[in-house]
């Protein structure tokens, strides 16, 4: 069965560069270790990430990234920035950071082009640079879609000011990847204690980037914009196993704050996609499954983070029947991102 992969991450070497220069937050320190030189990514004052083991195949692309995907039977990686995003810059560097980068995806993607697409960084601090940075990388560089890291400093994407941004995306038909980052500055403190562990993939990923698509539901943007498509990771970030209760409380809604033509789970259904990415588990990938539809779910790894390998032999384990499959490992992305 064809693979296409729909997260895939990578380093760009003047990312990397820009990275390892700063002095704010976030920044790239190397450091010392028994193996050699290693870097440690600074996303706080107090939480960090290790990139020790993740650094070479985000930026060895022919001798690392091909061969795993050859071993896998991956076919195509949809290829993103990695983060910490262009969201954390101030604007005009993050502007200047996304424009360089994109550009240098687009020279990896040029020297494999059978093998990878790209999807765009942005800096939605400025909002229309933004959204006029989107059609570049779509018109000029054949990019399918843009990946946003979740909260631009603490606000999120309902807010009118950037619905340029998501108002674009859907001119363009592509879809936007909202992809986690630590929860916002005003969420962060009861994460801290325990570092990256329980801020990052443990808890805080999730429950930030669902909050962003619940916000999203809930301020009628996908009223304004019936087409648009947002795609969420890791079965969702458990947006499924959310649904009824999404509903549940709907005649508590009428309080004035929200105004909707639709239940919160029609536009959950209707313009929401998620991916399998870093979500190996066989329980959570039924219960998107009955809750969404195989239509609504498509492969991805979060490569370099996750092996291909894992998340290939993981779906050939899922209970479901091989056409839905076949949607879900490859027809579903080919269409979204329009794949011949």
């Amino acid at each position: 069965m064809k693979l296409i992969d729909f997260e895939a991450h990578v380093f760009t070497p003047d990312y990397v560069n820009r990275m390892q220069r700063r002095k704010k937050l976030p920044r790239l320190e190397l450091v010392d270790g028994p193996e050699g030189k290693w870097n440690r990514l600074w996303l706080t004052e107090e939480i960090w990430s290790s990139r020790a083991k993740t650094m070479a195949p985000l930026l060895d692309i022919d001798h690392l990234r091909l061969p795993e995907m050859d071993a896998a039977g991956v076919r195509i990686q949809v290829l993103t920035l990695a983060g910490p995003g262009c969201e954390l810059f101030e604007p005009a560097e993050g502007t200047e950071a996304a424009r360089t980068s994109n550009d240098e995806l687009a020279g990896i993607i040029r020297k494999h082009p059978d093998r990878f697409v790209g999807m765009a960084a942005l800096a939605p601090q400025e909002p229309e640079k933004a959204a006029d940075e989107l059609e570049r990388c779509v018109r000029d560089l054949d990019f399918r879609g843009v990946k946003i890291n979740s909260h631009i400093q603490g606000e999120y994407l309902d807010e009118e000011k950037y619905w340029v941004i998501l108002e674009r995306a859907e001119k363009l038909d592509v879809p936007i990847y909202i992809h986690p980052r630590l929860p916002s500055p005003d969420m962060l403190k009861p994460y801290a204690k325990y570092g990256y562990g329980l801020a990052g993939p443990g808890l805080g990923f999730a429950a930030e980037t669902q909050l962003h698509a619940y916000r999203l539901i809930y301020s009628g943007v996908f009223d304004r914009y019936p087409n648009l498509k947002i795609i969420l990771g890791h079965m969702g970030e458990g947006l499924p196993f959310w649904i009824f209760r999404m509903d549940h409380p709907w005649s508590a809604l009428s309080d004035g704050k929200v105004s909707l033509a639709k239940k919160p789970s029609d536009y959950a259904k209707a313009n929401f996609l998620i991916t399998t990415s870093g979500m190996f588990f066989t329980p959570a990938i039924l219960c998107g499954y009955m809750a969404m539809g195989a239509d609504s779910i498509i492969f991805a790894s979060d490569y370099p983070f996750e092996k291909s390998a894992h998340a290939a032999t993981f779906m050939e384990s899922v209970p479901i029947c091989d056409k839905d499959k076949e949607k879900i490992c490859c027809t579903n992305a080919q269409r979204l991102l329009k794949i011949d």
